[in-house]
């Protein structure tokens, strides 16, 4: 019984504190950083193997929900353009010793709204769905999985095209701090 509870009660507590997961998300988000080649580095080579191992499972999800390879696809070429744009908008601090990055605020509110907005949509078709009694074909297109597949390939495309920004500005500075040497 006591199992059986806290089961029960994890999934409300993970639902109740997820408000404060995504502010905190954000202000990590937005936050001061030192750019350390390697973190950019490891960010890169994680996000990579993600994007290709989310776009091959988007192709196997296909079979059962159509045009989902295309909303993932699409999703990852928006999010790669947003990452872009968020390295033309971030405020670069290059000192002899060191570079800093602030990341703008209203892009990393957007990715973390993007999240947001397609939990928030999961929880409240989740509920309709339920209402309604809902199974099989009606219940994948209640759910909008292609839409759901291209919020996340948004966010993993802004991530990598950031991180690969990153990785080349801070290539960059290193040799620029070279030739003064």
């Amino acid at each position: 019984m006591p199992l059986l509870v806290l089961v029960l009660l994890v999934p409300l507590i993970f639902l109740a504190l997820l408000p404060f997961l995504l502010i905190q998300r954000y202000r990590a988000g937005k936050a001061r950083r030192q750019a350390r080649p390697w973190v950019a580095t490891v960010n890169i080579a994680v996000m990579t193997f993600s994007a290709v191992f989310f776009l091959m499972s988007a192709a196997f999800t296909t079979f059962w929900v159509p045009r989902a390879v295309v909303g993932a696809t699409m999703g990852l070429a928006a999010g790669l353009l947003l990452g872009l744009l968020g390295l033309l908008v971030t405020r670069w601090e290059a000192t002899p010793s060191s570079l800093h990055y602030t990341p703008n605020n209203l892009l990393v509110l957007l990715v973390t709204l993007i999240v947001t907005a397609r939990v928030a949509y999961g929880l409240f078709r989740s509920f309709e769905v339920a209402r309604a009694g809902m199974t099989g074909a009606a219940l994948v297109d209640a759910f909008g999985v292609p839409q759901s597949l291209g919020a996340a390939g948004a966010v993993m495309g802004y991530y990598l095209a950031y991180n690969i920004g990153l990785r080349w500005r801070i290539r960059r500075w290193e040799r620029r701090a070279l030739r003064r040497l």
